[in-house]
């Protein structure tokens, strides 16, 4: 995999960039897509590709392990071909499934020992089967297997736990030189710099993580329930230690303002699965705010739901009859929503790096963030 840095914000630490991967280019800052089971919810593969033109996609290890499991992806050849997905893929190598799982699991120095939230069957996570995993899953971007922390979290837990992920950084490493690329291209290997809201921490991390060498950097454990401004600030601190030649992934984040802060900070890729989420809870994204489409006042209103976005949704359907399928519990209503806002998630970062390269981010950014931070439109 190549990073090239194409200009970063006179103003900010704000980058242009492009990832080259065995299957595609990536245009950075770029939003990922959450396909967690091999699909994005709702959303048909082509119209990803084609509508939304989705750059790349995020798939997870603990779910595909569980289902449809290793030997399935592996037959088929790989994920790429099991869900028929020609464009980039980067999986999550569990930690924060496996993290959330909260009573179902134990970590020991070697990896962790958890329950199945599907079956309770007990299974084993180490750094090695992370690796072995993603080898049969055949994902363009794979990520280490790390502890993330609760939020908050004391001091010192956080400091053994910055330790243990280290170390498995290192076995992830020298699991993933051990263990071949299973279909012909170049699989690459992220790290990822925990350290809860400790700078110390995350600096530490940090270097330790450069010092193995990874192909790109992801900074974990934030979006956890700390409060914006702490990550915001964890962030623009840890992003002063990672080199500028590799790619920058904040992981789980978020929404749309979040994104634009982070991108402002320095982030280059981002993944939530906050666009499709809210849109099957009839939450629709906008330039203008969000619109809640169950509202009464779109009964009888036939205009798009945003006359700037250019999805089908919008170019096809009106928000009266969008309410209406959300009223009438009709399935089309959730496709919809979420092709509307994965769309509008892809038109922001592709605004961002616009200006980015206009040199005129931050202005720019400040305007936005005033119009879609976090609420309702004016209409609603």
């Amino acid at each position: 995999m190549r990073f090239d840095l194409i200009t970063t914000d006179t103003e900010s630490k704000a980058r242009a960039g492009i990832v080259y991967t065995a299957h595609g280019e990536i245009e950075t800052p770029i939003f990922m897509p959450v396909g967690t089971q091999a699909t994005v919810k709702a959303v048909d593969q082509t119209v990803l590709e084609e509508v939304i033109d989705a750059r790349i996609i995020l798939g997870n290890t603990y779910h595909l392990y569980l289902r449809p499991g290793e030997e399935t992806l592996n037959k088929a050849g790989g994920l790429h071909k099991f869900m028929n997905w020609k464009r980039p893929i980067l999986t999550d190598s569990g930690g924060f499934q496996v993290h959330s799982l909260a009573e179902l699991r134990k970590i020991t120095s070697t990896g962790v020992d958890f329950k199945s939230h599907i079956d309770g069957s007990k299974h084993f996570f180490s750094p090695e089967t992370v690796i072995r995993i993603q080898r049969n899953i055949g994902s363009d971007i794979m990520m280490v297997l790390d502890e993330c922390t609760s939020y908050p979290c004391e001091y010192e837990y956080a400091r053994k736990s910055t330790d243990l992920t280290l170390d498995w950084a290192v076995l992830n490493r020298e699991a993933f030189e051990k263990l071949p690329a299973l279909y012909g291209f170049e699989q690459n290997l992220f790290g990822i710099v925990q350290g809860s809201v400790y700078k110390d921490l995350r600096e530490r991390c940090a270097k330790g993580l450069i010092d193995i060498g990874f192909d790109g950097y992801a900074i974990g454990g934030l979006a956890v329930g700390e409060p914006a401004e702490i990550m915001y600030d964890i962030t623009d601190w840890t992003t002063n230690f990672l080199p500028t030649d590799r790619p920058r992934y904040l992981m789980g984040v978020g929404k749309p303002e979040n994104i634009l802060e982070s991108i402002e900070r320095g982030i280059d890729m981002f993944d939530c699965v906050m666009p499709t989420r809210n849109g099957r809870n009839a939450y629709l994204f906008t330039w203008d705010g969000v619109l809640s489409m169950k509202n009464t006042r779109y009964k009888q209103d036939f205009s798009p739901v945003s006359r700037r976005c250019g999805c089908y949704a919008c170019t096809n359907y009106t928000r009266a009859y969008l309410r209406h399928l959300f009223i009438a519990e009709e399935i089309l209503a959730l496709e919809l929503a979420s092709v509307h806002n994965l769309y509008f998630y892809l038109d922001l970062v592709r605004e961002a790096r616009k200006h980015i390269l206009s040199g005129n981010f931050k202005n720019w950014k400040n305007e936005i963030i005033n119009k879609i931070s976090n609420k309702l439109s004016p209409e609603d």
